[in-house]
């Protein structure tokens, strides 16, 4: 019985997680649609090379290195 309520329990936790991570990306890309809009007049090229610059200096700046991108 401890093992399936562990089991439940587990699952119940990591389930909440993954959605709370859900909402909160969801939140964002729509905060940055709305930025793209009023910014840049809808032109998606502009936050579209932005994002992939700060998420690679995000990558690169703790190691100064990019081994994360190895594992894709």
């Amino acid at each position: 019985m401890f093992v399936r309520h562990h089991l439940v329990r587990y699952f119940t936790h990591n389930i909440a997680v993954v959605v709370g991570v859900v909402f909160v990306w969801r939140g964002i890309w729509h905060l940055l649609d709305i930025v793209d809009i009023k910014l840049f007049d809808g032109n998606l090229a502009y936050t579209a090379v932005g994002g992939i610059v700060l998420g690679l200096l995000i990558l690169y700046l703790p190691d100064k290195d990019l081994k994360e991108l190895g594992n894709l």
